[in-house]
């Protein structure tokens, strides 16, 4: 993609306006300083051309509104009246490239705390500025951070995977003197500049504890930490930001049900079923769950191409069936499985539903309204987020009738010696201080993936996806474990005369970062009598290039 400047790594998802010597740089990160015009780095889906477009509109918008009895120092969140209600184009881009529509990017604070601040943010001159200049706009807050709108945003029809690697500084890497080609995604993603330079920010101009202070900083978190929850709603489709619990993953909120509903909820007799590709997280406690309760467990197969029977789980389902757990995504075969089929029979005999998001989040759209789960789980670093961070999303009355997990202090209202009153959903299962930085970066990774488009996501993935599966087939004695028609970018193999783990090592040789073992997956490899298999896994990110890189490096190793 052609650009005006000497850089396109995306720096931050939204279109963040700064100040640094007097003058508006666009697309800058929030810990920058002075940018120069020829560094200034731009995000690989924003047109140069709107550049005009945009100075204009921030300063139209800031004069047009008098911020005078603003509760902070910037543009409110909850002010919807700030951000244009039709799409900004600029005349110079008709006919030369799909125009993007933006939204004007909102600072921090809705300041919980602070009820009045008298900050006036100065009124502006109407400059205008040529493409490719900078406009001079004083009274900027260089503390000025962009908090998501809400608004749809209609995007490119193209996808360059290029541009889109120069977000990933780790990628430019070097492993035993190769560049990095990392295949391991479905262990973890790699992070966008954006969400480093986030976490960076927080720690830098926004780090304090949440929801119990009057002090500037406090608010700053606290407006940051609450943000990245309506990103999170806004990502899922959730009906209220009350149904976004923070938890450190998936294992964690898979947990989390199991040690307060499951607990509250089952009783001797009662069952739970699963499906044969689970992941150790979604099933592990739930047998824990079993045991105390008297509980059975009962599992869905699969055929041989690592597809659920519908029919036979139809055929488990009963007035005993009290819950539902499996796998939107197989993290050891790839497959997707029919989960809006799966939760429709379960609530016709009454069962809640949690699904497991963890392999599905960074790869297909997801709308748990439309799904119709009761619970929903996924981790952070598996989008493109920060580790430690993850998400439970539960319906908000289900929620609220469910004892706490974990107690202590920010869960509650009031404590005596004899009862605590808890708080509602969310924060009632949010005891003690959370992972508030991580959060925020969340939701900077989440931003970044919108701006992308899931569609468009799956769409490049099913390509390379398939063109991986027909190199790998070219190779003799590879056998590709999971072959079901509907699946996610993972491929799983083992290859005839050669160790997992050795192939694992000789692919890292090569500066090939592929997952070599059981992959927390036993029971469904032992269905298709393995113990483990080589999992190369992809991303948006990687290449056919990298493709053939692996499958070059393959056909190497059967002829040492």
């Amino acid at each position: 993609m052609s650009t005006n400047t000497t850089s396109t790594t995306m720096t931050n998802p939204e279109l963040i306006p700064e100040k640094a010597g007097g003058n508006l740089t666009a697309l800058s990160p929030p810990t920058t300083a002075l940018t120069e015009v020829e560094n200034i780095s731009l995000n690989p889906l924003f047109q140069p051309d709107l550049l005009e477009h945009l100075a204009q509109t921030i300063i139209q918008e800031l004069q047009r509104h008098d911020l005078g009895a603003s509760r902070a120092k910037g543009l409110s969140p909850d002010r919807d009246d700030l951000v244009p209600s039709t799409p900004a184009t600029s005349p110079a881009a008709v006919g030369e490239r799909p125009t993007v529509p933006f939204a004007v990017p909102l600072a921090t604070p809705s300041f919980y705390f602070i009820e009045e601040l008298e900050t006036k943010i100065p009124d502006l001159p109407a400059v205008v500025a040529k493409p490719g200049q900078l406009v001079q706009v004083p009274g900027i807050d260089p503390l000025f951070v962009p908090q998501a709108s809400g608004r749809s945003v209609q995007r490119p029809s193209f996808f360059d995977v290029h541009t889109i690697r120069q977000d990933f500084p780790i990628l430019q890497e070097r492993v035993n003197g190769k560049p990095l080609i990392w295949f391991d995604n479905a262990a973890t993603t790699q992070k966008p500049q954006a969400v480093i330079d986030r976490l960076v920010h927080f720690y830098s101009h926004e780090n304090s504890n949440v929801h119990r202070a009057a002090h500037e900083l406090a608010a700053r978190s606290t407006d940051a930490y609450e943000a990245a929850r309506e990103t999170v709603r806004r990502f899922l489709n959730a009906s209220s930001a009350n149904e976004i619990i923070f938890v450190r993953g998936t294992t964690e909120g898979i947990n989390l049900v199991a040690k307060s509903w499951g607990q509250q909820t089952l009783q001797a007799g009662d069952e739970i079923v699963l499906t044969h590709l689970e992941h150790h997280a979604n099933i592990v406690p739930w047998q824990q769950l079993a045991a105390q309760t008297g509980a059975k467990l009962r599992v869905v197969p699969v055929d041989d191409h690592g597809q659920i029977l519908l029919a036979e789980y139809q055929q488990l389902l009963n007035s005993r069936t009290k819950l539902v757990a499996f796998s939107h995504v197989s993290n050891a075969l790839g497959t997707i499985t029919p989960a809006k089929q799966i939760i429709d029979l379960a609530h016709r005999v009454g069962a809640k539903v949690l699904l497991d998001g963890a392999q599905s989040v960074s790869h297909i759209p997801i709308d748990v309204q439309q799904l119709g789960c009761d619970w929903f789980v996924f981790s952070g670093h598996k989008v493109f987020g920060p580790t430690g961070i993850g998400v439970l999303y539960g319906q908000e009355d289900l929620l609220n009738a469910t004892v706490p997990w974990q107690s202590g202090g920010n869960m509650i209202v009031d404590v005596t010696f004899e009862r605590t009153v808890y708080q509602a959903a969310p924060t009632r299962f949010e005891a003690g201080t959370g992972n508030i930085a991580d959060a925020v970066g969340l939701g900077t990774a989440l931003d970044y993936v919108q701006q992308i488009g899931l569609t468009t996501i799956a769409n490049y993935e099913h390509e390379l996806l398939e063109y991986a599966t027909a190199g790998l087939a070219t190779i003799p004695g590879l056998r590709l474990i999971g072959t079901a028609a509907d699946k996610a970018a993972v491929l799983s193999f083992v290859l005839e005369g050669f160790d997992v783990e050795f192939i694992g090592q000789a692919l890292n040789r090569e500066g090939i970062a592929v997952r070599a073992g059981h992959h927390c997956a036993q029971p469904i490899l032992r269905r298709f009598g393995l113990e483990a298999t080589v999992r190369p896994s992809l991303a948006f990110y990687n290449t056919k290039a990298e493709v053939d890189a692996l499958v070059a490096a393959l056909e190497r190793l059967q002829h040492e």
